[in-house]
């Protein structure tokens, strides 16, 4: 309960679309990928972790404290990186800066000065000048310079490029190495499988896996073959099938493969969440 985020019950209904109950907390100096296709609820639950939206029910805690009554001091020790944020596109950088400077009270400069070096911003451009990808680092050059104990960011590597993505991957390892929590949403695989100890994974607004990134995929294993070879598999022990130029691969539990004695490979972090989705989709059918 007294850990960098504790979430127990969290729930929010939309038409069409039901959040939750959702429970989960973050390990201090870890980083956890939040993981799912587009409108499965992960900004949703994001939003409402950080009170820009106000859920049914549920509580949400901050080292043992509500927002609610501790923001002032919360919102301090906590950064949150979103791509649907945006300020004043026609102020520069600068100014932006110079407003949001004194609303923390542990500033670092020099950290700033860094980040926006290390992201070649330009101080003197607005936000209108720059593109999405450009918007997410300086978004992020802020939530660093505040010495922030926890990330919350929401699809901080949208719309970046190769170079620029590595950069901010490689920026988060050196922060969860110097003992900062992240949470970190995305459906870039890739960057998870690069960064993350540990998987939150949420379906259609259900949480369906929280658990070490490595054991989250070691429970699984992959099959390819044929078309004909793939529905020949018990039916009840694939977990979604997915047909690409090599031909039709299978999802199975690695105690099922095993006992089928079935040639199959590892799966990664997108083979899992890729068939488990379209699994889903046939069940829903």
């Amino acid at each position: 309960m007294n850990g960098p985020l504790c979430v127990e019950g969290l729930g929010k209904v939309y038409p069409g679309f039901t959040l939750g109950p959702l429970g989960f907390d973050l390990e201090p100096g870890k980083i956890t990928g939040f993981i799912g296709r587009n409108g499965a609820g992960k900004t949703t639950t994001l939003h409402a972790v950080v009170g820009f939206l106000r859920p049914e029910r549920g509580t949400v805690r901050f080292w043992g404290q509500p927002l609610e009554g501790h923001e002032a001091e919360l919102r301090q020790r906590i950064g949150f990186v979103s791509a649907g944020m945006r300020f004043y596109q026609r102020q520069s950088l600068k100014r932006i800066t110079d407003t949001l400077r004194p609303f923390y009270d542990r500033w670092d400069e020099a950290a700033y000065e860094r980040y926006m070096r290390r992201f070649a911003l330009d101080e003197r451009k607005t936000p209108e000048k720059l593109s999405n990808g450009m918007q997410l680092k300086y978004l992020l050059c802020l939530a660093l310079s505040h010495g922030a104990e926890l990330l919350l960011l929401d699809e901080p590597t949208s719309g970046l490029d190769p170079v620029s993505r590595t950069e901010v991957l490689e920026t988060l390892l050196t922060l969860r190495d110097a003992g900062c929590t992240v949470l970190f949403s995305t459906h870039i695989t890739s960057d998870l499988e690069k960064t993350a100890d540990r998987i939150l994974y949420l379906s259609r607004g259900q949480l369906r896996a929280d658990c070490e990134l490595d054991a989250f995929t070691a429970a699984w294993r992959l099959f390819r073959g044929t078309a004909a070879e793939v529905e020949a598999l018990p039916p009840g022990l694939v977990h979604g099938r997915r047909r690409d130029r090599e031909g039709v691969s299978a999802l199975l539990r690695r105690e099922d493969a095993a006992a089928l004695g079935l040639r199959c490979e590892p799966a990664g972090l997108e083979d899992v969440m890729v068939h488990l989705e379209q699994e889903a989709d046939e069940d829903d059918a």
